[in-house]
């Protein structure tokens, strides 16, 4: 049933979007940590009903459909949730370490690097890393090519390398 159409009976669509649950929700969690995880996929699930005859398995996989939705749901639920005033002080000692300086304990703060990668290389890093989708899956829900994918994971990953200071 990978690559049929999303059913139309409530049952069917049901079971055609339950092995795809687990993903939506570490995808849900990874790209709005501060919103309820389970309303997230609910209102994915809805959108996924009311679209569900949108879904064109020529296009992509069930999983790459789904994903999609939920990082835009996920998405909306950012920008609903975001303070209206920006923080400024995002560091203890309110500026950010020096380039090259570590800190007392050697504690790699990758939430933090995560942070301050771009949107289009967060999103990149949490479907493959975090979610478990292929490359193609990735790039149907970015809505791009293979290839772009592929480069803004590099890319993603040289920033994180720099930001952590790992050498290879």
């Amino acid at each position: 049933m990978v690559g049929a159409a999303a059913p139309a009976d409530p049952q069917g669509f049901a079971d055609w979007v339950r092995p795809h649950l687990p993903a939506m929700a570490r995808l849900a969690a990874r790209l709005a940590p501060g919103a309820d995880r389970d309303d997230l996929i609910q209102e994915s699930l809805v959108r996924a009903w009311l679209k569900r005859r949108q879904f064109d398995p020529g296009r992509g996989s069930p999983s790459a459909w789904l994903l999609a939705i939920t990082a835009d749901r996920a998405r909306r639920a950012r920008v609903r949730s975001r303070p209206r005033t920006e923080v400024l002080d995002r560091y203890p000692d309110g500026d950010p370490p020096a380039p090259g300086a570590r800190s007392s304990d050697a504690t790699v703060d990758l939430a933090r690097a995560l942070d301050r990668l771009s949107r289009r290389q967060r999103l990149a890093v949490d479907c493959v890393y975090y979610a478990g989708l292929t490359v193609a899956e990735t790039a149907a829900v970015m809505g791009c090519a293979d290839g772009t994918v592929k480069s803004t994971l590099a890319d993603a990953r040289n920033r994180l390398r720099d930001l952590l200071e790992v050498s290879e």
